[in-house]
């Protein structure tokens, strides 16, 4: 998977940093939760407009930091 698929970097919104397209949550506070100990279950299940696919592409886009 192309994380550029579901991450993009808009200056207008949050300034600039990178998030899940769609929405207004930053790749930045998925990566947190995850390093909290949150599982991908977790996040989805309180966040039902993340996919597996959303949670994947922020893993993808970090490791390419």
């Amino acid at each position: 998977m192309d994380w550029r698929e579901r991450i993009i970097i808009d200056p207008e919104i949050l300034v600039g940093r990178p998030l899940i397209k769609g929405t207004r949550i930053a790749v930045e506070f998925v990566i947190d939760l995850l390093a909290r100990g949150w599982t991908a279950e977790q996040i989805i299940k309180e966040y039902d407009h993340l996919s597996i696919e959303d949670i994947h592409a922020c893993l993808a886009y970090a490791g390419n930091w």
